[in-house]
C-alpha cells in the first residue's frame, strides 16, 4: 500500500479522520498477515515508509506506523504519506547441536 492520507477534511472532525485512518492501515496489515504464506516462510514482515510526502519519507518499523499518525496530527500536518509493502520472511536457520556418541 502506498497512499497519502489527508488529515483534514471538510466537515469532519480530525480525531475522526485520523481514528479512520489508523482503523484502515490495521485493516490493511491483518488483511495482509491472513494472506496465505509462500512455502518455507513462517511470517510476513512488512518494509515501511512514512513521511509528510513521498520523497522525505522514512523508514520505521510497523510498530511505530501509529505514532507517527499521531504525530502528523500533533504536528498539524496537512497530509501523511504512508507505505507498506508486505513480504514473507525468509526462515532462519538455528545451528543444531549434535550429540556424539563417546
Amino acid at each position: 500500500m502506498k497512499k497519502i492520507f489527508h488529515l483534514h477534511e471538510e466537515n469532519k472532525n480530525s480525531d475522526r479522520v485520523v481514528d479512520a485512518i489508523k482503523h484502515e492501515i490495521r485493516k490493511y496489515l491483518k488483511r495482509e498477515r491472513n494472506k496465505k504464506l509462500p512455502e518455507g516462510a513462517p511470517f510476513w514482515i512488512f518494509d515501511c515508509k512514512a513521511g509528510k510526502n513521498s520523497q522525505n519519507a522514512e523508514e520505521i518499523p510497523v510498530q511505530e506506523l501509529i505514532a507517527i499518525i499521531d504525530k502528523a496530527h500533533a504536528e498539524n500536518w496537512g497530509e501523511c504519506y504512508i507505505e507498506i509493502i508486505a513480504k514473507p520472511a525468509k526462515k532462519s536457520v538455528t545451528p543444531q547441536k549434535s550429540e556424539e556418541a563417546e
